[in-house]
């Protein structure tokens, strides 16, 4: 079962593209990601967080529900999440990924190739 945090009001999250060695060990996985992340005002941010950890340690997918911009019901993966209080309330920070599309593999062998040389 997919755990869910969902947005019930608020603007379209902006989610910006995340680069860095750190996340690549945090989102490894044999299929191609982008990785994301994004901030978000909640209630209760910590309870938020413990809803994500307690989800992973059962070896669970969660993910964050949203509108789009276009005011469709949107869903993405959930593969870190922090809370920080501020003076404004809490705030919680996602790390999401999303499948990549844009990736496509080809496979070439050269007329010389032997198959014996591959097993």
């Amino acid at each position: 079962m997919t755990e869910k945090i969902t947005i019930i009001e608020g603007p379209t999250p902006e989610f910006r593209e995340v680069n860095g060695l750190w996340i690549q060990g945090v989102a490894e996985s044999p299929s191609q990601y982008d990785t994301y992340y994004t901030e978000l005002r909640a209630f209760d941010g910590y309870s938020l967080v413990d809803r994500c950890t307690a989800a992973w340690q059962k070896n669970e997918t969660i993910v964050l529900e949203y509108r789009t911009e276009t005011g469709l019901i949107d869903e993405i993966t959930i593969i870190a999440a922090h809370s920080e209080e501020t003076e404004d309330g809490d705030v919680i920070q996602l790390w999401i990924r999303q499948a990549r599309e844009d990736v496509e593999f080809e496979i070439k062998f050269d007329e010389g190739d032997d198959e014996e040389d591959f097993f």
